[in-house]
């Protein structure tokens, strides 16, 4: 019994975590290209993901919009 409760809870924390992630990561705005440029990276597409993306800088890693 006490692990099915213990398996229980760990799911729902588990899907609340994952529930909150796109929301936090939705909240902050994607930088632009000036942004990314004046920040010291360059905007560069990627194939694999279809997006382009900001490389260097301080928005290293970030997609753009």
């Amino acid at each position: 019994m006490r692990t099915r409760l213990l398996g229980f809870t760990a799911a729902v924390i588990l899907a609340v975590f994952g529930a909150m992630s796109p929301a936090a990561h939705a909240s902050l705005p994607a930088p632009d290209v000036p942004t990314c440029t004046q920040g010291g990276g360059t905007a560069e597409y990627n194939a694999a993901t279809g997006q382009w993306t900001c490389i260097g800088g301080s928005h290293n890693g970030e997609p753009i919009d």
